[in-house]
């Protein structure tokens, strides 16, 4: 079993002045655990479930990942996830080629459906509703898979994007993974086995993953993909990571790797999240025992 990191919060000790010097040794903490990839939270307010105030510091994400690629040599780099209203699709597939090229083939594409309706409103993004942003949701990742075929710069017409063109030069170094978040059972989890190479799913017990991957074997069976080429991975919330009970929760996992789980998302905390990742550390490699 492999893990990654993840950053949600950017309140730290120092304050926003800090901010550079503490993502750097984030990235540096993250590639010397041996974390599979480093990824963030696309969001412009901070959410609700976090537990900080939603106007706490929250910085814009593609940006600050061309930071962490400067800083990085060769962990994974992306969004968990890109909510599919942030940014038109072929500006965000041309986003994640530029990360991609210029951090030497490291970018993954994380994507969902999006939900803080706070933000939209507040910052004057359109927020449709469910039904169509999971419409949104698909001509994305179908947009995203045309920008990276170098053999189709033609048009995409669909319901609610029109491109004239799909031109993006460069072309990724490497085509990105595309993770896609979310475990709704009758369309996430369907856009999983239909686009997806990795999926994420809430880790609140062994047996709600086991069903979900269940359904998300089913969905590839109904459209003729194999299941075994999706990447697993999920977001433990029971037990949550945690350097006092760094081995209670290495044999938690122990369970969700025997349903199937591919990687566990380390969600980085406290007011140095560097120093947080050096806790845990110990961690991936009890992980990585796991098989």
């Amino acid at each position: 079993m492999e893990f990654s990191v993840h950053v949600s919060k950017f309140e730290i000790d120092g304050g926003a002045a800090a901010l550079a010097g503490e993502l750097a040794r984030v990235g540096a903490a993250a590639e010397a655990a041996g974390a599979a990839w480093l990824s963030l939270q696309d969001h412009y307010f901070q959410i609700p479930i976090s537990g900080l105030p939603e106007e706490s510091p929250m910085l814009e994400g593609y940006t600050t990942l061309g930071y962490l690629a400067a800083h990085t040599s060769s962990i994974g780099l992306g969004m968990l996830v890109s909510g599919v209203t942030y940014r038109h699709p072929g500006l965000l597939a041309k986003i994640v080629s530029t990360l991609d090229v210029l951090s030497g083939g490291r970018a993954v594409l994380g994507l969902g459906a999006a939900y803080f309706e706070r933000e939209h409103r507040g910052l004057g993004i359109p927020f449709p509703a469910t039904a169509e942003r999971f419409d949104r949701l698909e001509e994305t990742l179908r947009i995203c898979a045309q920008m990276w075929d170098p053999q189709n710069n033609g048009p995409f017409h669909g319901e609610h994007y029109q491109l004239a063109e799909t031109l993006c030069s460069p072309q990724p170094i490497h085509r990105p993974k595309v993770l896609i978040a979310g475990d709704g059972e009758r369309k996430t989890l369907r856009l999983v086995a239909q686009y997806g190479d990795a999926c994420n799913v809430v880790g609140t017990s062994p047996e709600g993953v086991r069903h979900k991957l269940d359904v998300l074997r089913r969905h590839c069976d109904e459209v003729g993909r194999d299941y075994d080429e999706i990447r697993t991975t999920i977001a433990p919330l029971n037990p949550v990571p945690n350097p006092a009970t760094r081995d209670e929760f290495v044999r938690a996992m122990a369970d969700y790797a025997a349903v199937g789980v591919h990687e566990v998302v380390l969600i980085a905390r406290g007011g140095s999240p560097a120093a947080w990742i050096d806790a845990m550390a110990p961690a991936g490699r009890q992980l990585a025992e796991l098989g």
